[in-house]
This record gives structure tokens, sequence and C-alpha cells, in this order.
């Protein structure tokens, strides 16, 4: 059965959020040397104390790094405070 265009539109979207997590994801695994389940984690974390939206947070880590804008204060200080909170880092290989 063919998708109709808002359940198409919707579709798009979530792929689209979902992509975003990935990239916020990765770039918390390469600053802050996280592992990959402990950066949702702290991406999580940090959207529940700040009261910002997921997809808003991401954005924000992306855009600091890609464009060097500074971290929203919250965002930035809850997200320091979660990586303490998740000491699980990835070691490098030799």
């Amino acid at each position: 059965m063919p998708l109709n265009g808002c359940e198409n539109a919707q579709l798009r979207q979530t792929i689209d959020a979902h992509d975003t997590v990935d990239q916020a994801i990765g770039v918390l695994l390469a600053v802050h040397r996280l592992e990959p389940a402990a950066g949702f984690d702290v991406l999580r974390e940090v959207s529940q104390h700040t009261n910002i939206k997921l997809h808003t947070v991401t954005e924000a880590v992306i855009e600091w790094v890609l464009r060097e804008e500074p971290l929203p204060s919250p965002v930035d200080q809850e997200l320091q405070a979660a990586q303490q909170q998740h000491p699980h880092t990835c070691t490098s290989r030799q």
C-alpha cells in the first residue's frame, strides 16, 4: 500500500531526526570518547534535565562542532555533567 503525502512527510521527518541523533552521538564519541550507548544516554539526559527536546539538543551539538557556535549554557552545563556520569570511554587501539 503506497504512503499518502502526510505519511511520507512523517517518515522523512523521522528518518532525518534519527540521522541528526546519530551525528550528535558521533560528536560525543569523538570529543568525549564515549561509547555509543553512553552517547545516546548523555543526549537523553541533557534533554530531560534542560527540558529541551532531544532533536534541539542534537542540533545544538552538531552546530557546536560544524560552525563552532557555542552551546546554549544549560545544554553545555548538562552535557558536561552527564558525560561525567558515563566514565565508560573508548580505549584507543595500538
